[in-house]
């Protein structure tokens, strides 16, 4: 049976054909902290979804993730990156351009216009229902109306599979109107694949190909969603392409889902640490999909993901890191303390 795609909680995965094998990982201790009711959240005014059952959507708001600024981490980036990154598939990024990558993104300006991309593996282990993803889309874009009433966002949309699937890209041109990302995502399925690796390269390079906004007041960002590396081999490549989205202005935020493993860890974090974007990574807090590894990170804090995603864009528009609010904390890993900080070592502390 076909299963439709969505939008950001297509990182939760239901078992299907094509499902990617689970990885080991490294698990950071839990705290005591009680996890907080998952609350509702604000509906896009004036919006329609696009759905053939008006009312069936479930609400939105389930889906959980957790959030990490390597730049804002830069000496832990580096033990981590000097650990994992040591073939020249994965370390292709040298230490003096991360160095020079940290530095730039320390001295951010705010900006009053937004682009948002949306860079979406569709291969088979992706799959997931509509619906569920269409009511995370609109709390999503009703937050950012809500937040920022000043901003006209647009939207864009890049979904990719594999060499021999029914496409290996598909595009859809940046668009002011909402209803039309949700209907251009509806009409996307999930299939193929079949492998671990995609065509990790080509979704990323048409996204940088699509019509971006110039300027130095437009904040430009790419999530990109997915659960599986670029084909081996492809590590130069991959570094090239993140290098244009950096020239470009593009920020990085990937969002890893269930099925990735340290090496597919790695290339999205130092993806979104030399382009200025954050990590972000769904976790079982949710009870939806498959398991989610946990990360190499000391400490977190999970929030529900659309919080955790307006957050970010609250950071690129205000030109600073905006740190988790105390109240949309629902678990907390590791031990930090009430400032975000947690002890990585004996002598580091890391925020988040």
């Amino acid at each position: 049976m076909k299963t439709t795609i969505g939008i950001l909680g297509m990182a939760v995965l239901a078992s299907c054909a094509g499902a990617k094998r689970q990885p080991g990982s490294m698990r950071a201790a839990e705290s005591t902290v009680a996890a907080s009711p998952l609350g509702p959240s604000a509906a896009a005014p004036n919006s329609t979804i696009a759905t053939d059952e008006p009312g069936a959507l479930p609400q939105s708001g389930q889906l959980t993730a957790g959030v990490w600024d390597d730049n804002l981490n830069f000496s832990f980036f580096e033990a981590y990156a000097a650990r994992i990154g040591t073939t020249q598939d994965l370390g292709v990024f040298g230490n003096a351009e991360q160095r020079a990558a940290r530095d730039l993104f320390a001295q951010q300006t705010a900006r009053d216009e937004l682009d948002i991309q949306l860079v979406i593996d569709t291969t088979g282990s992706m799959g997931d229902e509509l619906k569920y993803l269409q009511s995370e889309l609109v709390a999503i874009a009703g937050q950012v109306h809500a937040r920022f009433p000043q901003v006209k966002p647009r939207w864009s949309l890049v979904v990719y599979r594999d060499a021999g699937d029914e496409y290996v890209t598909r595009h859809f041109a940046f668009s002011g109107d909402v209803v039309k990302l949700q209907r251009d995502l509806a009409a996307q399925s999930a299939g193929g694949g079949g492998d671990f690796p995609e065509a990790v390269l080509d979704g990323l390079s048409r996204g940088l190909q699509q019509q971006w906004r110039s300027g130095a007041n437009v904040a430009k960002l790419m999530f990109w969603v997915a659960d599986a590396p670029p084909h081996p081999g492809e590590g130069g490549q991959f570094a090239t392409v993140v290098r244009n989205a950096r020239l470009q202005g593009v920020h990085i935020y990937p969002i890893a889902s269930s099925g990735i493993d340290d090496g597919t860890e790695y290339q999205m974090r130092a993806a979104a640490q030399l382009t200025g974007g954050r990590y972000l990574f769904l976790t079982d807090d949710s009870g939806v999909g498959n398991a989610h590894a946990e990360p190499h990170l000391p400490c977190y804090a999970v929030t529900r993901l659309d919080r955790a995603v307006v957050r970010m864009i609250e950071s690129e528009l205000a030109g600073r890191h905006v740190p988790t609010t105390p109240a949309d904390v629902l678990r907390r890993v590791g031990a930090p303390d009430a400032a975000g900080k947690c002890a990585a070592g004996e002598t580091q502390t890391v925020a988040f």
